[in-house]
């Protein structure tokens, strides 16, 4: 693990304003970090814009930092909750309303403005951050390790999230997006970067603020090669069973679906990562969405294939005790090689299934999604019970194994969930011939019920959407999911 570089000794950052660097801090607190006193931004000669990333960082001084964020359904509201650990002892208070409304950070937390080389000020605005991410030891008796996730994730279904900073680390608080992008002439500013005074307050921030000077500079944009499929080392699967079937009353997962979100018409024509799949029509009109299965537990699903022939494997479904000892498996299916473009990697069947249903809850399209590569995409609940805060295979090119594979492990963590993008003909709805009116998206998880799970009766969600407009002019609206509103 890398330590941050900061321009100067890491005490005098980790200091007050005007305190003295070897005074400890009379209790355990947050300080906003300045690893260098000069930053340079870069952007293309059609200006697109550049992100305030001014290598400023928040740092927690004497304990961690951390703050738990959930709602208890899609009908109430998100509540941050800070843990505060001092003592051996444990309280809990509830954030402000307005600190914390979804998942994404803490809104509103720096104030930054920009001056020119005249003194004119040409940007004022209020920037929200992550208190989580991918932090380093900001001195050196700071633990090796953190036990918190990277990132603030931006599910719109999540449930359930952790931010937090280990002791004696710090997180970068650039925005990532968060915020628009700033147009800023080549030339030499002046940032000075403040928290905001609510934080201020409630977390016991020294008021200094931090001055940066940012240099704009203009480039051509580097043309980038296609980036080429990576196959990772897989992590080393069991061997082929050789016993019985095992499958014992301890803990197993608990697959759930998510409502669909990101619905929109498309025309048939294809796109995606890898191309269309079926032969498009692009007189035809497509009802695409995004869908996700996540496992609540307290077990992980774990699947090992093993190669049975030429682009086949046996799929096992493996069980653990409370203490994670393996205690049992059994075959659940098949993995298959997926040879298409951007896909090249084994698929394991009857993981999900997507329907269009009428109004009165009758089937009247299918998608011929049928077979998935799991990943842990997305961090759906960390609070349930055996959550992992720091998944590995978090993408398709970490699990998924490739042609030459003698054997696959594909794992969906506890609070992790998955998701794919149904846009493609063949995954998406053909909605062309069908009248306007509601119908309702299904996302089935485990739907022939080949793996063992906890509980099968929250395998099912719906998402309303309505049809309307004219033939080659569809329109589709989607009403909020409760409280939750992600067309």
């Amino acid at each position: 693990m890398r330590s941050l570089a900061f321009a100067t000794a890491t005490l005098s950052l980790l200091a007050a304003g005007g305190t003295q660097a070897a005074a400890a801090p009379a209790k355990p607190a947050l300080q906003l970090l300045v690893a260098s006193n000069t930053v340079t931004l870069y952007d293309t000669p059609k200006p697109r814009g550049v992100d305030l990333e001014l290598g400023t960082y928040l740092g927690a001084v004497g304990s961690p930092f951390e703050i738990q964020v959930k709602r208890k359904s899609y009908g109430d509201p998100v509540v941050g909750t800070q843990i505060i650990r001092q003592g051996g002892k444990v309280r809990t208070r509830t954030l402000p309303k307005s600190m914390v409304r979804d998942f994404l950070g803490l809104k509103k937390f720096l104030h930054i403005t920009l001056t020119d080389a005249k003194g004119k000020k040409v940007v004022e605005r209020d920037q929200s951050i992550c208190p989580a991410g991918e932090g380093a030891r900001a001195k050196p008796g700071g633990p090796a390790t953190s036990p918190y996730p990277s990132g603030c994730w931006g599910n719109p279904f999540t449930l359930g999230s952790v931010w937090g900073i280990q002791r004696d680390w710090a997180v970068g608080t650039a925005s990532y997006g968060n915020e628009k992008p700033v147009k800023l002439a080549a030339g030499t500013y002046k940032a000075t970067i403040t928290v905001n005074k609510a934080y201020r307050d409630l977390f016991g921030i020294p008021a200094a603020p931090k001055t940066v000077q940012v240099e704009v500079r203009i480039r051509e944009e580097p043309e980038h090669p296609r980036p080429q499929r990576k196959v990772s080392a897989l992590r080393a699967a069991a061997s082929r069973p050789t016993g019985p079937d095992v499958v014992p009353k301890g803990p197993k997962p608990d697959l759930r679906s998510l409502p669909a979100w990101n619905i929109m018409l498309t025309d048939g024509k294809g796109g995606g990562h890898g191309g269309p799949q079926t032969a498009a029509d692009p007189k035809k009109e497509y009802l695409a969405f995004s869908a996700n299965v996540w496992n609540a537990g307290p077990s992980p699903l774990v699947v090992d294939g093993f190669r049975v022939k030429q682009g086949l494997m046996d799929a096992y479904q493996y069980f653990y005790d409370a203490k994670g000892k393996e205690v049992g498996h059994a075959k659940t299916g098949a993995m298959e090689w997926d040879a298409r473009d951007g896909h090249e990697h084994w698929h394991f069947t009857d993981f999900a299934s997507y329907r269009l249903l009428k109004a009165n809850k009758k089937e009247v399209v299918r998608s011929q999604k049928e077979a998935f590569c799991l990943a842990n995409t997305d961090a759906i609940n960390y609070l349930v019970k055996n959550a992992n805060w720091k998944p590995e295979n978090t993408d398709l090119h970490t699990a998924c194994g490739d042609l030459s594979s003698l054997s696959v492990r594909e794992v969906l963590e506890v609070g992790s969930g998955d998701t794919y993008n149904q846009d493609l003909p063949g995954q998406s709805f053909d909605v062309t011939n069908l009248p306007n009116g509601t119908y309702y998206i299904q996302v089935i998880a485990n739907p022939a019920h080949r793996l063992f799970e906890s509980n099968l009766k929250n395998n099912v969600a719906l998402r309303k959407v309505i049809l309307g407009g004219k033939p080659g002019a569809r329109t589709v609206k989607v009403p909020p999911h409760q409280l939750v509103n992600a067309p």
